[in-house]
């Protein structure tokens, strides 16, 4: 077991080592990154091939009596042909066994942590929707960019933090490994520790 200590209550929260201090692997974090970056793209990239191109297939010149030799106005050399190799529509999903994607998450938890890059808070409180009193919040917190982890995200504090740039905010299910990657920092409550331990031990 490891402590973090928690902003704001002069209290530590006890967390798992495997969660929040296990060695950094690149190769993983890389894998899994890529692969959920991956699986978000629309892949609907789509071209004619020759055989799909509307239009005559009648030999357009003589086969001999100069000029090179031709078939018909489809074929790929011609402005308005075919596409050689053409697109079609594809997935570009790749399989990351959940145990490979935790681990993943654990991971960058541990290193953010090692990077004093982690900041627990014992709560994020918006009364209501106004954006300057989480603004407020986050310079007594001296965090920049910084990515918001609570349990279960109030309608509030999504709307306060949405016209403030480079301010994300997210519950833990809605959690994935790029955000934590692209994070700056990352402030997260209590009960979001708490929550994210039981999911990934």
């Amino acid at each position: 077991m490891m402590e973090l200590s928690v902003v704001g209550s002069g209290q530590a929260l006890s967390v798992s080592d495997a969660v929040f201090g296990r060695e950094f692997n690149r190769d993983l974090v890389h894998q899994v990154v890529v692969a959920f970056r991956n699986a978000g793209r629309a892949g609907t990239k789509a071209q004619l091939s020759r055989a799909e191109v509307s239009g005559t297939t009648k030999k357009f010149k003589k086969q001999k009596g100069g000029g090179a030799r031709h078939g018909d106005y489809r074929a790929p050399i011609f402005i308005g042909g075919g596409v050689t190799f053409a697109a079609k529509p594809r997935s570009f999903e790749q399989k990351v066994n959940k145990k490979m994607y935790r681990a993943a998450i654990s991971v960058i938890l541990s290193e953010l942590n090692r990077q004093s890059r982690l900041t627990v808070v014992d709560a994020i409180d918006v009364a209501d929707s106004k954006t300057k009193n989480l603004v407020a919040q986050l310079d007594e917190m001296k965090v920049g960019r910084p990515l918001i982890v609570t349990e279960n995200g109030s309608e509030n504090l999504f709307l306060a933090a949405r016209n403030i740039p480079y301010v994300q905010v997210r519950d833990v299910q809605g959690l994935d490994p790029a955000t934590l990657v692209g994070a700056h920092h990352v402030v997260m409550t209590a009960e979001a520790v708490k929550k994210i331990e039981e999911w990934l031990s």
